[in-house]
């Protein structure tokens, strides 16, 4: 390539890694070699010679590359990556923070130039031994525990509130929470929103009308039942996390409810628009939050050393119908 472009191999090496100082006239002949040639670099070697060490590669590990939420999200931080010309790998953490901790050890061994974590365990302390110094973490989805970082998260607590809140106005006041388990932030978060909206309206506080632990769609529609053979039995349903949400409304389908019994989750899913009645939830907005992460990558690794910081991104509800069915008058049964 050298001897096609007319220049030293050294100039070559110092083109193809992007480093500068080199004449316009020469970076226009590599690269027309580059071209020529087909030229593909072995990035290994090279992120080995260039002086800041950078591999060009990031690297993500998330809740479930397929859920719909965690795709989307994956999906901003890829293009981001893009415009930068690096690489994103991703991992699921399926909440397992054994696997979270085998993960990170992999990536970091393989000298990610930097991490983006939403973490499934409860102390993020860890991380302190486990990553070189220097190397840029970001959290998505959950603010760090025991570490310090910068996160970009929704706003769970208000999100939970206004979805009850919404619920509420519609006249019902027997409204059961479907959340996943109470390990996890989010869920503890939007069972915080549950209750202050609960409070603030003057509706009382019943727990036989809370389930934790719902962690898929399956566990969502086998502890319905329960619920709905109370003697009092709930007239709505705020579903914390989109894959409870998908698993009450096989039950309320199943059981013949679903025009009879509201519903709102937390978190939108494919063809939510398309069912009858279409479900209202309340929707994050994962591609901001991506693109918000991947932006603080960014901005540490060109050397920003400003002190950590949490981006908190806002949610909307989206009404489509199933949050707007009115209580029936006075107690029930199904």
């Amino acid at each position: 390539m050298a001897a096609l472009a007319g220049v030293s191999m050294k100039t070559v090496s110092r083109v193809v890694n992007g480093e500068p100082g080199v004449a316009p006239a020469k970076v226009e002949s590599v690269e027309r070699a580059v071209r020529q040639l087909d030229y593909r670099p072995n990035l290994t070697a090279s992120s080995l010679r260039r002086l800041d060490g950078r591999t060009a590669a990031v690297a993500a590990l998330l809740e479930d590359l397929a859920n719909p939420f965690s795709a989307e999200l994956h999906r901003a931080l890829e293009d981001v990556a893009h415009e930068h010309d690096v690489l994103l790998f991703a991992g699921s953490l399926d909440e397992s923070p054994e696997r979270e901790k085998r993960l990170v050890r992999a990536f970091t061994s393989r000298r990610a130039d930097a991490l983006i974590l939403a973490p499934a365990t409860s102390d993020q302390g860890y991380l302190t031994y486990e990553v070189p110094e220097g190397t840029p973490i970001v959290f998505v989805d959950r603010a760090p525990s025991g570490y310090e970082a910068d996160a970009v998260v929704a706003d769970n607590v208000d999100g939970a509130r206004r979805a009850v809140t919404h619920l509420i106005g519609h006249g019902h006041r027997r409204i059961a929470f479907l959340g996943d388990r109470t390990a996890i932030q989010t869920a503890r978060d939007r069972f915080a929103g549950y209750q202050q909206a609960l409070h603030a309206r003057g509706v009382p506080f019943d727990p036989d009308l809370v389930v934790h632990g719902l962690e898929d769609a399956g566990r969502a529609a086998a502890a319905l039942p329960r619920l709905m053979e109370l003697r009092d039995p709930p007239s709505a349903l705020f579903a914390a996390q989109n894959e409870i949400t998908v698993g009450a409304i096989r039950h309320l389908q199943a059981a013949e409810l679903q025009d009879r019994v509201a519903i709102v989750g937390f978190d939108d899913f494919p063809l939510a628009d398309l069912l009858r009645p279409g479900v209202t939830v309340v929707a994050q907005d994962p591609t901001a939050i991506g693109r918000a992460a991947a932006e603080r990558v960014f901005a540490r690794l060109a050397g920003d050393s400003t002190p950590a910081r949490t981006v908190v991104i806002p949610t909307r509800l989206v009404v489509r119908g199933s949050g707007e069915i009115p209580a029936p008058a006075g107690p029930r049964r199904p």
